[in-house]
Formats: C-alpha cells, structure tokens, sequence
C-alpha cells in the first residue's frame, strides 16, 4: 500500500538519495507520436544502471478497462501478467552522473493527488530541475531534422531551441499539471514536445527517440548512449526513403511539406548552439562520432582507475 497515504511507496531498502538532481519525466498516455516517451523510457531503463526509488499505486491512479494490461497465453495455461508500472528512479548516466527518472503510465485519476505526490518528492530530494518529454504528431517532413517546441520557464532553451510557439489550446496530460503548478512557484522546469511526421506518428520512429534524448542533455546536461537508436533510425529512413521513391504521390506529398517547413523555417530567428561561426551545422553522426570518442576516452581513464566521480 502507498506510504503515508500517499499514492505511492517508497523503496524501503534504498539508501540515500542525493540532493540538487535533475528530475527527467516522461509518461506514456495520450499521445505518444513516434513513441518517442515509450523508446526514451525503454532505452534509458535498458542502457543506463537505476534503482526504483517510488512506486505508484496503479490501482488508483490507472483506467484498467482503458488500457488494459496484457497476459501471455500458453496454448492451454497463462505464463505471464504484464503489470502497469509507473515508478520513480535514481539512475546514471554515461558519465555516472546521477539523476532521478520518473516514467511509466500516464494516470487517469486522481491528477491533483498525482500532482501534489511528485511535486512533495521534488521538494524532499530538492530537485534542481525538471524536464520532461512528450510527442506530436505535425505536419513535417522526415527528410528535416525533428523540430521541438519548449515550454516551462527556462528562457534560455525556449530562445535557443523553440520552433514552434503557437497561441492555442491543447489537450493537457499530467505532466502538464505539474509544470503549471512549479511554474506558479518559481522552479526551474522545461518540457520539450517532439513535432514529430504525421505520417510516421503511428510507428516506432528511432529519430523520435534521440531526439527527445539531445533535448533532455540540452536542458540538463545528462549525457545518454544513442549509437543503437542512431543505427536503427539510419535502417528505418533507409526503408522510408525508399517507400517514397517508389510511389510518386507520397513523393509528392513529402516534398511539400519540405517546401512549406524550409518557408517557415527561413523566416525563423532561430539559431542552433551547434552552429559553426559561418552557421553551419555538424551532422548528426558527426556529433555522435565526437561523442563517441569522448566516452571512449573517459571509460579508458575508469580502466586506469583515472577518474574523478
């Protein structure tokens, strides 16, 4: 049962937990486009070292008949039961960097009590900073590099990375709630929403993924692996490219959209932090082979018993 009447449990075997982290969010509910929360959840939790530090009463917090959870079948008996999970973690970066992780499902009820039970743990670990992650289906070619819009009341990266800045109404999640209610107090706090090819808003799209990764290092300076995502995605638009070479109206569908994403993006003051002095950008794999090496560099300074944690 959740401690304290809380809606969730703490880890009781856990050690202490370092003040001042960033906190990173990202829940799978509504929408997902890309299934970029879905892939950085995943990706984080099958890549970097973490330890559960709260669990979530899915029992009041979740619409099971929504979304139900899965059982696996074996031709006359059931083997497995897929429980929902939403948790809060203490992970690691690839530079050992600590952070908390909160991900998982999107509740259905109760957003207020969800609400006031994180906000209560970013006040009992004092959390630095919190970004969180979320995907839209847009309008936009995959041939471009995946825009972002940026809300929250870091100004530095709304000025240096929003794209897209609309007047309008949204359907909310419940990450939202909680960045309104930290903005109402003054705390640092950054979600970055993925503007993500309509066409591709139903599949696994890899870019998504590493998208929502360089935004998240953006914000908090976290450094991930994305060399499996980055060769994945080069494999997927491989296959896209080709689908689009052999059907001349998504061709024609897809150059379009790049000639109406270059107009708006020529009228753009935005600049990239990437940018060179005569503004031009590295490549993607430019970027992760620089990275690449650097990590390569630091994990031969850990096997020399080298660095400073």
């Amino acid at each position: 049962m959740p401690d304290s009447g809380a809606l969730y449990e703490l880890n009781p075997s856990l050690g202490d937990v370092p003040e001042g982290l960033h906190l990173v969010a990202g829940l799978t509910g509504f929408a997902d486009a890309g299934a970029a929360v879905t892939q950085l959840s995943a990706h984080l939790l099958g890549t970097l070292s973490h330890t559960v530090v709260a669990t979530f009463d899915a029992d009041v917090l979740l619409d099971y008949r929504a979304r139900r959870p899965t059982v696996y079948f074996d031709q006359d008996h059931l083997t497995d039961y897929s429980a929902p999970v939403l948790k809060l973690y203490l992970a690691r970066d690839e530079l050992h960097q600590p952070f908390l992780l909160l991900t998982g499902f999107e509740p259905d009820f109760r957003w207020e009590a969800f609400a006031s039970s994180v906000l209560g743990l970013i006040d009992r670990f004092a959390v630095k900073s919190v970004t969180w992650v979320h995907a839209i289906p847009m309008p936009v070619p995959h041939t471009r590099p995946i825009g972002v819009t940026v809300s929250g009341n870091r100004q530095e990266l709304i000025d240096r990375m929003s794209v897209w800045r609309p007047h309008t109404q949204v359907p909310a999640n419940a990450l939202h709630l909680i960045e309104y209610r930290l903005q109402q107090q003054g705390s640092p706090v950054a979600a970055f929403v993925l503007l993500v090819p309509h066409y591709l808003s139903d599949t696994e799209y890899p870019a998504a993924a590493v998208r929502a990764l360089e935004s998240v290092s953006a914000a908090t300076g976290l450094i991930f692996p994305t060399e499996t995502l980055r060769g994945e995605d080069r494999e997927f638009i491989a296959n896209i490219d080709s689908q689009v070479a052999a059907n001349a109206e998504l061709g024609k569908l897809v150059g379009a959209l790049e000639e109406r994403h270059d107009s708006y993006m020529e009228d753009s003051p935005l600049n990239s932090p990437l940018a060179d002095v005569d503004g031009s950008l590295p490549s993607a794999d430019e970027i992760a082979a620089e990275l690449e090496n650097f990590l390569a560099f630091r994990r031969h300074g850990d096997d020399e018993g080298g660095q400073t944690r």
